[in-house]
């Protein structure tokens, strides 16, 4: 096994039936927080009419996996 983490985007708009989401996998946490972070500036980069009918938030999770090949240096 080995550890993995996951970032999670949420969004949310008004008369959606559910909330959409996508998700990326990370081999750091701190890719993963450099992600988040840079999404989330290009949301508040968004206009005032563009936030206030699209609300995001996004988190990243850690946990453990089986191996995955893009992650390993060899690529096998």
């Amino acid at each position: 096994m080995i550890k993995i983490w996951l970032m999670i985007m949420l969004l949310s708009s008004p008369n959606l039936p559910t909330v959409k989401y996508n998700a990326y996998l990370y081999k750091t946490e701190d890719e993963c927080v450099n992600a988040q972070a840079d999404f989330m500036n290009h949301y508040e980069k968004k206009s005032d009419d563009y936030k206030r009918i699209t609300v995001v938030d996004s988190y990243c999770i850690e946990f453990e996996s089986f191996p995955i090949p893009r992650f390993n240096p060899s690529g096998a």
